[in-house]
């Protein structure tokens, strides 16, 4: 007899359980296969960022390498192979670019969750937080297009916002400035007919206003933008100006700002104390065909220092050359303090028989130490890195009484540096004897020694720095657009080259926007609002300083 084959419901039961098993571990195979993809992903994902930071830091590696090797360079290197601070900026510009690259690669990398998180804990950067509140702001809102509750369909209601801000800009703009004068006339009688007189114009018969003119000024002689590129700006933007008709324009300014020009070099140079120097300006040699060399002599004040009262000023004066009758002309009235170079050319106002009386003449360390810096770097002169180290030790002094009242720099120089300085001068005095004379070393000691009575004057006399460095950081505006322009045009252009600079840069020197202030003034003096006799009220300090005092007033 065969045995009974069909399947009972008990087999069933095994089957069904065996099945829901075999279910349960497939299901289960299943999620721990999805999260090993999810873990591969995520290793990826995160593979990827830290290939892109990887980027990122070797781009930052690379900028900063470079930085180093250009100071390197700049402080160690052949004359030849020195770089010029603004160029190592612009050298730095590709890369920093390159490394705003690769962070946004690897913000772009990131999940959602990561970059939030990053963007809470990471450390803060350059020229973030909180914008100026003086800037105009416009709103827009993000808002979302439901305004019913994802949950339970009821209406949402308003609970706060976040506001994030950004900084924003809006490109030059033209635009045209109509004056109206309305005429008015009398009903009574036929010749009664009034209206008001149409204001001056900056140019006459021009179309240019005291803002287009300031915004060209500024452009030139601050931002060291040629006129000919102005022109290629200007033609972007919809109008025709050629190069010609701008020069035109900024020759005519230079007429109006010409008083001021004379009342600020006036104040300047009847300063008690001052720092001169000068630099060369190349210059369009018609009846030649080629440049030559003038010069802009720079006089500058600055009593910050040593908390003096005056406000800093600088003033440029061109000249066709270097002699030193220039200095003597320019400074014929002065009487005081000079810091200068050792240039002969100045001597000749120490001089007892001066009409108004000796200057006294204040030399400049850093020249001094720039000549043993170069045997140093030439020779590697054990004597010459002596005196670099004597001097730096006097840097260090003057490093800690910046700021502070001139009784307090004399008191203290007199008591920390002088026993330097006269230990400095019986080093050199001895060593002058062991070397040959005729090494460039021997020649750097004896420019020291012989002009030694103006390396001591600011021992007894706290208003007087230890360098001439004030004047030659106001020539470097100068320079840049020596390069930029490479020559002024005429003696008459270098003169407006140095009225110019001269404005701008005292408004630089305190603090003072140099666009909102010319446009100001070119108002002012244009519509005779401003008379010759006030013109003073129009000086950057003296200008800061009621703009401060009326917004006061009105607060």
């Amino acid at each position: 007899m065969l045995p009974d084959t069909n399947p009972t419901v008990e087999d069933h039961e095994q089957i069904r359980a065996a099945l829901i098993e075999a279910m349960a571990v497939s299901t289960k195979t299943v999620a721990e296969l999805n999260v090993v993809k999810n873990e591969r992903d995520t290793l990826r994902a995160e593979r990827d960022i830290l290939k892109t930071q990887h980027a990122e830091a070797v781009a930052e590696v690379e900028k900063l390498h470079n930085l180093v090797e250009q100071m390197r360079r700049s402080l160690y290197g052949a004359r030849s192979e020195k770089i010029d601070p603004d160029q190592l900026q612009l050298a730095l510009e590709g890369l920093e670019q390159a490394a705003g690259t690769a962070k946004a690669a690897c913000e772009a990398a990131a999940p959602q969750q990561k970059r939030e998180r990053h963007a809470r804990t990471k450390e803060p950067q350059r020229n973030r937080g909180a914008l100026p509140a003086n800037l105009p702001r416009f709103d827009v809102t993000v808002d979302v297009e439901d305004k019913t509750c994802p949950c339970c369909g009821g209406e949402l209601h308003p609970m706060g916002e976040e506001v994030r801000e950004m900084l924003d800009i809006v490109p030059p703009q033209l635009r045209v400035k109509a004056v109206h004068t309305p005429k008015y006339a009398c009903r009574n009688c036929e010749e009664g007919v009034v209206q008001a007189p149409a204001p001056e114009r900056p140019i006459t018969g021009g179309m240019a206003t005291e803002a287009l003119l300031a915004y060209i000024i500024i452009s030139k002689f601050c931002d060291h933008l040629p006129l000919y590129r102005q022109a290629q700006i200007f033609a972007r933007l919809g109008i025709t100006l050629d190069r010609s008709t701008l020069a035109d324009w900024v020759g005519r300014t230079a007429w109006w700002l010409r008083p001021l020009y004379d009342l600020l070099a006036t104040t300047v140079l009847s300063s008690p104390k001052l720092f001169a120097d000068d630099t060369p300006l190349p210059v369009l040699d018609p009846g030649r065909g080629k440049t030559k060399t003038g010069r802009f002599w720079g006089y500058a004040r600055d009593d910050r220092p040593w908390d003096g009262p005056l406000a800093p000023a600088v003033v440029y004066i061109y000249a066709e050359d270097r002699k030193g009758k220039r200095p003597r002309e320019h400074l014929e009235p002065f009487a005081g303090t000079l810091q200068v170079d050792a240039y002969a050319g100045f001597n000749a106002l120490a001089n007892p028989g001066r009409p108004a009386g000796p200057v006294t003449l204040a030399f400049c360390w850093a020249h001094s130490r720039r000549k043993f810096f170069e045997v140093h770097k030439t020779m590697g002169s054990p004597i010459a890195a002596e005196v670099l180290r004597r001097i730096g030790e006097l840097y260090v002094i003057e490093d800690g009484i910046r700021g502070k009242p001139p009784e307090i720099r004399a008191g203290i120089r007199n008591a920390k540096s002088r026993p330097l300085v006269d230990a400095l001068k019986s080093y050199l005095e001895e060593q002058i004897g062991r070397i040959s004379g005729k090494t460039k070393l021997a020649e750097a000691i004896r420019y020291t020694l012989n002009h030694w009575h103006g390396f001591v004057v600011f021992l007894d006399d706290g208003r007087v720095e230890m360098d001439s460095n004030t004047i030659e950081r106001t020539f470097r505006p100068v320079a840049l657009g020596r390069k930029n322009h490479l020559f002024a045009g005429s003696d008459a252009g270098a003169e407006n080259w140095a009225l110019f600079a001269s404005l701008i840069q005292t408004c630089k020197l305190n603090g003072v926007e140099p666009h909102a202030w010319l446009v100001d003034v070119l108002e002012r003096v244009v519509s005779g609002r401003t008379k010759i006799n006030d013109l003073h009220t129009l000086l950057p300090w003296v200008w800061k300083t009621a703009g401060a005092d009326k917004a006061a007033d009105q607060a």
